[in-house]
This record gives structure tokens, sequence and C-alpha cells, in this order.
């Protein structure tokens, strides 16, 4: 059961980056978006995703492992259309 709930927690707090991560590619429009916050977040999952790997804890890991990801390229997309 608590491996239930990491899982859903963990698909539900990937899910939330995917429309953001879309809509920057799409659109090409980072204006609105803050650098700053968005390498807080990032760095955030990062550690989340070190904090999961010394666990061996796999819904940390593949749910922050995604995020990463998606907001890498929220980042990218941020510092090549300024």
């Amino acid at each position: 059961m608590v491996d239930l709930i990491g899982y859903v927690a963990a698909i539900l707090g990937t899910i939330c980056w995917l429309p953001q991560t879309i809509k920057t590619w799409r659109t090409k429009r980072t204006a609105d978006l803050s650098l700053s916050a968005n390498l807080l977040v990032l760095s955030t999952i990062l550690l989340w995703l070190l904090y999961g790997i010394a666990l061996m804890a796999w819904p940390l890991i593949i749910a922050n492992v995604i995020s990463a990801i998606l907001l890498g390229s929220i980042v990218l997309a941020k510092l090549i259309y300024k």
C-alpha cells in the first residue's frame, strides 16, 4: 500500500510538468517563466533523485528522473528562447 501511494504521488508529480513543457516548446515563449525559480525546482528534483537512489526507492527515482528531464527541458527552452 505504501508503494502504491508513492507511485501515485510520483505519477501526479511528474504529469504536472508535462503541460508546461509542451506549451513552452510549442510556443517558444518563455518571458513569463522565471529562470531562477525553475533552476531552484530543478535543483530540488535532483536532490530528491539522489535521496531516492540512496534509499533505492523506485517511485522517487522514476518520478524524479522524468521530472528532471521535463524541467531541464523547460530551463533549456528558457535559455534558448530568451
